[in-house]
């Protein structure tokens, strides 16, 4: 769906009735919260297994809409309800992988947020190359026919939250893990793989908005990761560690709060202005709203950029009451998913409606 074509779809919405729509999963929850309590009308999108849960939580959602799987989402008949409910969609980490990539991208519904960025997303090469466009510090890359010195983590594309990556020491064990996950099926080629150095460093992932009605980058937060069995493995005594034959897996399971020293602020605001510039010149009109760098910090405080998501991500679940970031720029408790809904509020009162969907 063309960006006209969701300005003119837009424009015959009831913008007093205006509703913000999402799929069950991910970050819904909060998103769903953000809005109620700036005072909009709510949508959840559902299947029908997931309905005992979210029905727990039925005082933050205006209405569900019930679909039999995820690819439904595009369906007419789903599509005209939606917009009946004056519905803008805002996707999450799990929205592309439930839906598949071209029903993200062309739904005929209004998206909060940069609907074309949807494809960059799906590759790992074409995110580096964005982030490379950007002037942020990232690893090396290899191919997997190139000999390489250290340590290595080859990475799938796609929102896996980790799944299917491994490390390696030398081109034959990429090689080896590589043949092992196309025939598991996982992958169909070489070509769906990363080889990335393996930067060595605390990994710390920033949490930002892009506000086109205040022409401004805010740090809405920070957080770290927890993975199996990577973490799991920080327990077992050193000295026993080589009797243990575990291999490290990045399966992300939860998130822990990260409260990061103010002198390092000043460099993640810049990579922040950075990456919204980049989206802006390559992938116009640029990125709307929640967004994320993935980093690793090295000892020195150099800042290494390995991943982004250019939509919001599961560690804001754990600022639901807001942040310390957050907090400084509201004085009130301002969660991502509200601050997507109070995004859309000043865009109506600023008849800017226009800048924030495509």
């Amino acid at each position: 769906m063309r960006r006209k074509e969701t300005i003119e779809s837009i424009k015959n919405y009831d913008l007093d009735k205006l509703a913000v729509g999402v799929l069950g999963s991910h970050s819904a929850l909060q998103i769903l919260h953000g809005a109620r309590k700036e005072g909009l009308n709510t949508v959840l999108i559902t299947i029908e297994d997931r309905v005992p849960f979210y029905s727990e939580f039925k005082h933050l959602i205006s209405n569900f809409v019930i679909i039999r799987k995820w690819s439904d989402l595009c369906r007419e008949d789903v599509i005209s309800k939606l917009k009946k409910l004056n519905t803008i969609l805002v996707p999450h980490g799990s929205y592309v992988e439930y839906v598949g990539l071209r029903c993200a991208e062309e739904i005929d519904v209004p998206i909060f947020g940069l609907r074309t960025l949807f494809k960059i997303e799906a590759s790992q090469r074409e995110k580096m190359s964005l982030l490379r466009s950007a002037g942020v510090k990232v690893p090396r890359e290899y191919q997997c026919s190139e000999d390489f010195d250290g340590l290595v983590i080859v990475k799938l594309d796609g929102a896996k939250g980790g799944r299917g990556y491994f490390l390696a020491k030398r081109k034959e064990e990429v090689v080896e893990g590589v043949k092992k996950l196309i025939e598991e099926g996982v992958i169909d080629s070489f070509e769906r793989v990363l080889i990335q150095e393996y930067v060595i460093g605390v990994p710390a992932y920033y949490h930002y908005f892009y506000s086109p009605v205040l022409s401004r980058v805010e740090i809405l937060g920070a957080d770290i990761r927890y993975e199996t069995s990577v973490d799991g493995l920080k327990r077992i005594p050193p000295k026993l560690q080589g009797f243990m034959d575990v291999e490290p897996t990045f399966v992300v399971v939860g998130n822990i709060p990260l409260v990061l020293r103010e002198s390092l602020l000043p460099k993640i605001l810049d990579y922040g202005y950075k990456f919204v510039k980049a989206t802006q010149e390559i992938l116009p009109p640029g990125i709307i709203g929640p967004f994320c760098l993935e980093s690793i910090i090295k000892d020195n405080l150099d800042i290494i950029v390995f991943e982004f998501s250019g939509r919001i991500v599961a560690g804001t679940n754990i600022y639901v009451s807001g942040s310390p970031y957050s907090q400084l720029y509201w004085d009130e408790p301002m969660s991502t998913g509200r601050r997507i809904a109070r995004e859309i509020k000043l865009a109506v009162e600023r008849d800017m409606i226009d800048k924030i969907v495509t």
